[in-house]
């Protein structure tokens, strides 16, 4: 068949582009079928246990982890950008009651943009390396204290000024709370956030980084990346996977109660991935944080987990179904007192940093993202019928 334009009118395109190769990325990859994912060379999961998320970052952005030294001179150069413009500051409150029904994720699309034109953020076609990722870091560190304000006044709060001197995911929760957090709750949130921070070309890392193709400015790629984040195939899940442990209740119901779903169609949320065809490595590492604080919920997930894999083994033969990464994000955060309706929001906290890494990647590469529909109505052309 004739190309038209240049496009080829026989596509044989996976739906969803599923396995799709885009572009080439040195940031790091899911290797879902072993149940392994990096951030450039170095295990994600390792690195969360051993390393604090600014160390993360670092890599992420520089290409290297950093010495004690380095570390310092880059935690010392992210602290103060976490105090907002005076402008997106002012709005706050209105974006809060604005967005009061919604919650702090659909009020951060709404402050990030007012964040972008306040701090003068240029198209990315337009400015240097350099600038790109000065810009970057400032936004990055200033989602969280977006986030908290957001939450804190829609909850008749107000909000808790960013610390210098505390790390980033210490200071998330202090700015959440409005006291410094227990190291163990801290710790259990930092590798979380380290966690989260980049999972190869899911859809919002991707979204980033068509928008970021197009030259446009950093809080235009964010904006979208936020908005593809907030559906509930995406990062939406964490708060419904819990609600899936409230709506169970007990041991005896789990078994009548997944079936029936199971049998009706439903999804069982915190089950499955599309990458993941053996068990995705953040809910194990997610589980063995939450079976260290211990007490009834985390008990009762773990109980929910293997009478669910069971019931899927055998209600769905062939197909691998483990939890994925919202099941146990859900039972960590909750563990560690966060509000239900930050769950997804903290996600975004952490998951900045990765689409940010992609955008300035996207940004020394100069071709637009611009893929191909095949077309399925009526055959064209037709005659236009008289009005």
């Amino acid at each position: 068949m004739a190309e038209a334009a240049g496009r080829p009118s026989g596509l044989g395109v996976p739906r969803g582009l599923a396995g799709v190769v885009v572009t080439d990325t040195a940031l790091g990859d899911v290797r879902g079928r072993e149940g392994f994912y990096h951030y450039r060379q170095y295990s994600a999961v390792e690195l969360a246990a051993s390393r604090g998320f600014e160390d993360v970052w670092h890599l992420m952005f520089l290409g290297k982890l950093p010495d004690a030294a380095e570390r310092d001179a880059f935690t010392a150069r992210i602290a103060p950008l976490r105090r907002l413009p005076e402008g997106v500051t002012a709005a706050l409150p209105v974006i809060a009651r604005s967005s009061a029904r919604s919650g702090p994720l659909s009020g951060l699309r709404t402050a990030l943009s007012l964040y972008g034109a306040s701090a003068g953020l240029s198209p990315l076609y337009d400015i240097g390396a350099d600038r790109r990722r000065t810009e970057a870091l400032a936004a990055c560190a200033a989602v969280p204290t977006m986030l908290t304000a957001l939450y804190r006044l829609g909850q008749g709060l107000e909000p808790v000024e960013p610390r210098d001197d505390l790390p980033y995911a210490a200071n998330y929760l202090y700015m959440l709370t409005g006291s410094e957090p227990d190291p163990e709750r801290a710790r259990a949130i930092e590798r979380y956030l380290i966690s989260t921070v980049d999972h190869g070309f899911n859809a919002s890392t991707f979204t980033a980084r068509v928008i970021a193709s197009t030259g446009a400015d950093l809080a235009a790629c964010l904006v979208g990346a936020v908005g593809a984040l907030s559906g509930p195939l995406h990062g939406g899940a964490p708060s419904r996977a819990l609600d899936t442990l409230d709506a169970i209740g007990t041991v005896d119901r789990i078994d009548p109660w997944i079936r029936e779903r199971v049998m009706a169609g439903d999804r069982i949320m915190g089950f499955g991935h599309p990458v993941y065809r053996t068990e995705d490595p953040r809910s194990r590492m997610l589980r063995a944080i939450a079976e260290d604080f211990g007490g009834p919920l985390a008990d009762f997930a773990v109980q929910v987990e293997a009478r669910v894999e069971a019931i899927l083994a055998e209600l769905k033969p062939g197909r691998e179904l483990h939890t994925n990464v919202e099941f146990y994000a859900g039972v960590v955060m909750e563990l560690c007192d966060l509000p239900r309706a930050m769950f997804t929001p903290t996600f975004a906290a952490a998951r900045v940093v990765g689409w940010s890494a992609n955008i300035l990647e996207q940004a020394e590469d100069s071709k637009i993202i611009r893929p191909a529909a095949r077309y399925v109505g009526p055959p064209p052309p037709q005659p236009v019928p008289a009005a």
